[in-house]
């Protein structure tokens, strides 16, 4: 496992930009690179509530560059549970993970990501590149598109395995940009397509945190029997508010996240 959070960190970084190209072009419309104007809020991981590889493995990696857990959420409708970690130096990114719950799917999906998991070895999982490490497993494309018509995350984990599903732009940091709105409007103008489930501005000053996000680029996956474009990692874009004591809210709200999930809905 890493010992130093910002390596680990770069490592997700470049990771997430081999199979996220418009990722640059964002930079270039808000800020320049990862270390200057563009402060990024928060990652999300995704993994199978299976031991071998559970939330909890994924957050051992994090526990150990001093990261500690802070709240825990549910998505009942997409069968997920999630939690998310804050670093003691508020500077760093929190991390969103969140777990399928394969036992409330169909014998068929529980059998196809269990013997995923089980092409994984056991050492890969303690190993300091494991949050960025891709698949571990053999995928064909037709048992992609059998998890699709299930569950969209299913299948983008199955075909895509670990690294960040997003970065998120802190728009509280943005020296040009005020408003979660403005932010949008520049994206739009630059012809980005934005998440529009549930209103392209999720949440709201009340609830302390209004997120977006662009849809996920399409990327070539190499499946056993094929290559394919499909959805990869999206970019997400984060204005928080003070809460009542006048801290900012460093949490998230389970209404908002449930629809920026669907930034990687296959389209």
């Amino acid at each position: 496992m890493h010992n130093n959070v910002d390596v680990l960190f770069d490592n997700l970084w470049q990771n997430y930009l081999s199979v996220t190209p418009s990722a640059k072009k964002v930079h270039e419309l808000l800020g320049s690179t990862q270390n200057d104007d563009v402060i990024n809020d928060h990652i999300a991981l995704r993994t199978f509530n299976i031991e071998k590889v559970g939330l909890e493995k994924l957050a051992a990696h994090l526990k150990a560059v001093g990261y500690t857990e802070c709240g825990e959420y549910h998505f009942e409708a997409k069968k997920l549970f999630a939690k998310h970690f804050e670093h003691s130096d508020p500077t760093k990114p929190k991390v969103f993970i969140s777990e399928l719950l394969v036992e409330k799917f169909s014998e068929e999906l529980q059998k196809v990501i269990t013997d995923l998991v089980d092409q994984i070895d056991e050492e890969a999982i303690t190993a300091d590149n494991f949050l960025y490490s891709g698949t571990h497993w053999s995928l064909d494309s037709q048992t992609y598109k059998k998890l699709l018509e299930e569950s969209e995350y299913a299948a983008w984990t199955a075909a895509w395995g670990y690294r960040a599903n997003h970065f998120t732009v802190s728009i509280n940091y943005l020296e040009n940009f005020d408003s979660i709105e403005v932010v949008n409007q520049k994206l739009k103008d630059a012809d980005f397509a934005l998440n529009a489930t549930g209103g392209e501005i999720k949440g709201s000053p009340e609830v302390l945190l209004e997120q977006s996000s662009t849809l996920a680029d399409n990327f070539n996956v190499k499946f056993s029997d094929c290559e394919m474009a499909i959805p990869s990692c999206f970019y997400e874009f984060a204005l928080r508010y003070n809460k009542p004591d006048g801290e900012i809210y460093t949490g998230f709200v389970a209404a908002s996240a449930d629809k920026i999930f669907e930034s990687t809905n296959a389209r």
